[in-house]
């Protein structure tokens, strides 16, 4: 079990934070606090800074094993164990990831309303992404239709809400698994449940804003057939 507390997982707006080094080496740094976001379903880890004694290590990935682990740049100093730290994220790169994430959420929302499609695959970089669909075929207009449906649901505000609910009573809830096959581990016992309000609840585990008007406009660039039954949208996240 990790020994790490993901404090981004309790407070998504957390930027600064202070903690503890349990252990550093070649596989990374662990901390008893952070608030990095290591990367899964589709969202890039984050970027930011450890401080100590008056060094600088900048932190260039996180990433889960047995702990989460935070990499430092080539030749990064590595703090010792017991060295009390002041932990960063990068704001602008994760505020972009958590609208770009949200964003992604009210596409899947939209066309699982609309079509009835679920997710096949998904990918996001800060401020662009893709999502795939099961749709065997789109009729004209599809792509105004849904970036117009998107933005509707943009304009409206709908908060975007985070609990916990045990692995039972999660999968109780009709639709909570919009992808096409179930990725949520057999052993993960409580499971994160994402809710825009009225549009779109599911398991999630990474980060969001807290309102569907905190995303900005939602452009969907191109849609593409990717091979029989499947659709890839592309989708540009703007102010």
């Amino acid at each position: 079990m990790s020994k790490t507390h993901r404090l981004e997982l309790d407070d998504q707006t957390l930027r600064e934070w202070d903690a503890v080094v349990l252990s550093s080496g070649p596989e990374g740094i662990v901390l008893d606090r952070s608030a990095f976001y290591p990367g899964g379903g589709g969202q890039p880890p984050d970027h930011g800074v450890l401080l100590w004694g008056g060094v600088q290590t900048r932190i260039v990935d996180a990433r889960k094993g047995d702990d989460l682990y935070l990499v430092p740049a080539e030749d990064g100093p590595l703090p010792p164990a017991g060295t009390t730290v002041r932990g960063a994220v990068e704001d602008e790169r994760r505020t972009a990831l958590m609208r770009t994430h949200s964003g992604l959420h009210v596409l899947c929302g939209v066309v699982f309303r609309d079509f009835g499609a679920l997710v096949t695959g998904g990918n996001m970089e800060p401020l662009s992404a893709r999502m795939d669909f099961n749709l065997e075929s789109v009729p004209p207009g599809f792509r105004e239709d849904v970036e117009a449906a998107c933005n509707a649901e943009v304009l409206a505000g709908r908060p975007i809400m985070v609990r916990e609910l045990p692995r039972a009573e999660a999968f109780g809830i009709p639709d909570i698994i919009r992808t096409a096959t179930n990725l949520v581990p057999e052993d993960v016992a409580t499971v994160r449940i994402i809710d825009i309000a009225g549009l779109d609840q599911q398991a999630d585990g990474g980060t969001h804003v807290a309102s569907t008007s905190q995303v900005g406009r939602i452009s969907v660039v191109k849609v593409e057939n990717k091979g029989k039954g499947f659709r890839r949208l592309r989708i540009r996240i703007e102010d």
